[in-house]
């Protein structure tokens, strides 16, 4: 008896289905989708399929064409056909072996005719299950179900044939601990240990792509500890392990990686945010200092901003991404001079400054209080409270995230009789300063300080 969630996703393939069985080669779902149906996972109406035949890409064109609605073969060199059946995108792969050669970050590709040494080639147990489409078997030579059920991470051959022939795996693993409450086996935690230097031929594109899936996973925490323990962020990322020291060693508070981990898990599981506070703390080993008081970090902001855009711009993030997060980075500490009285313009500047990332600067702020004094973070919650009250009334009031000057350029050149040039930018950030300071003036009022200011300025 097929459960009906399972029956559904059979269903919804079944024209496929049909077509390879007329052609007499067999189909099997097999991945991550067996994975999260036999976990009860619904299907997403967004998510992929993933198929798998021994047919070669040629045939599966043949076969897959007349009953798809759109396909393409942007992957055919790799055996991966993509199809359309409604809304639903379904990539069908001749089944293969790919391994790296020890100096290569490509992978070398040979199409096989065995369902079992497909699976073989998989990274772990929990994804090496198939079931094939038509007379329904789960295919599960590793014991994938039972790993799956038993929380454990394990791969299909050897750790160190897995990891030789795709290092990025041992990255991917963190993923699959984090995201699915899985307990790595101690072979796989040993051999992840001893070929974390063979991460270095991966492409930072394909590390950046897989540090961002396990950052959006509902609490990353235990995968970003694997990543630390294993040595693997040495090789990627080594501002993380940099932050395992105490924050204050007098009164052994939580350590600094500890501290920022809390806050990732705190965050809502979206990628800047989650990145952000990742980031948040990366100056504090540098900037750490003893006094009579105590320890301080001070300017760790300014010098973590500086850290974060140079280690995003290594992994290849777009310059959005960088510049987003550089900025909630240089920002995060902004906040805790509220307390000390903050006026109207301090608010303008604090909206204007975050930008659109201000409902993330914001976020990332209040998850910043990992502190188990209940009276502390209730006091800081409460302040955030009133700024974003604050803030809600002056938007009301001045559509503060789009504030300009009270004048534009063509106001400014045509009132001082002068053309484009250095004077008018120096001009409008004059009359923006004093939109930040004193909110709308009008234009008689701007005009008048803008007399004002430009008889004081020299002659061009």
């Amino acid at each position: 008896m097929i459960p009906a969630r399972i029956q559904t996703v059979l269903d919804e393939v079944r024209p496929l289905a049909d077509a390879f069985a007329a052609a007499g080669q067999p189909l099997y779902l097999v991945g991550g989708i067996v994975r999260d149906q036999l976990l009860g996972r619904e299907l997403g109406p967004s998510a992929d399929i993933d198929l798998t035949t021994p047919a070669r890409p040629d045939q599966i064109k043949a076969i897959a064409g007349p009953v798809a609605d759109a396909l393409w073969n942007q992957g055919e060199r790799f055996g991966t056909i993509g199809v359309k059946l409604g809304e639903r995108s379904i990539e069908i792969t001749t089944h293969r072996a790919e391994a790296y050669a020890p100096d290569s970050r490509k992978p070398e590709v040979s199409f096989g005719d065995d369902i079992g040494d497909d699976l073989a080639r998989r990274d772990f147990t929990v994804n090496a299950m198939a079931l094939r489409v038509t007379d329904p078997e789960l295919i599960d030579p590793f014991g994938g179900a039972a790993d799956l059920a038993a929380g454990l991470l394990r791969t299909p051959l050897s750790p160190e044939v897995s990891f030789t022939d795709d290092p990025l795996r041992m990255l991917r693993a963190a993923r699959f601990i984090a995201g699915y409450g899985l307990e790595p086996d101690a072979e796989l935690v040993a051999a992840v240990r001893a070929n974390a230097h063979r991460l270095e031929i991966v492409s930072a594109e394909r590390i950046r792509d897989e540090l961002d899936k396990l950052l959006v996973v509902p609490d990353p925490s235990a995968g970003l500890w694997f990543v630390v323990d294993t040595g693997l962020a040495e090789l990627f990322l080594p501002e993380l392990p940099a932050m395992r020291l105490e924050q204050d060693p007098v009164h052994h508070h939580k350590d600094v990686l500890a501290h920022t981990f809390a806050v990732v898990a705190k965050t809502r599981p979206e990628r800047i945010v989650r990145l952000a506070a990742l980031l948040h703390d990366v100056g504090k080993p540098k900037t750490r200092s003893f006094t009579d008081g105590g320890v301080t970090f001070h300017h760790h902001e300014v010098v973590g901003a500086r850290m974060a855009r140079d280690r995003m711009q290594a992994l290849k993030y777009s310059s959005d991404d960088v510049e987003a997060v550089r900025q909630l980075v240089y920002l995060h500490l902004r906040f805790h001079t509220y307390g000390m009285g903050w006026t109207d313009s301090a608010v303008r500047r604090f909206v204007r400054d975050a930008g659109d990332h201000l409902r993330d600067l914001i976020e990332l702020t209040r998850c910043d209080c990992t502190t188990r004094n209940k009276r502390k973070a209730a006091a800081l919650s409460r302040r955030m409270d009133e700024l974003e009250e604050r803030i809600a009334v002056l938007e009301e009031q001045e559509a503060v995230k789009a504030l300009r000057p009270d004048l534009d350029g063509r106001q400014v050149m045509d009132h001082l009789g002068i053309g484009p040039g250095r004077h008018i930018g120096q001009a409008l950030d004059f009359l923006l300063e004093l939109r930040l300071d004193e909110g709308p003036l009008g234009e008689d009022e701007a005009f008048r300080r803008l007399d004002a200011w430009w008889a004081e300025q020299p002659a061009p």
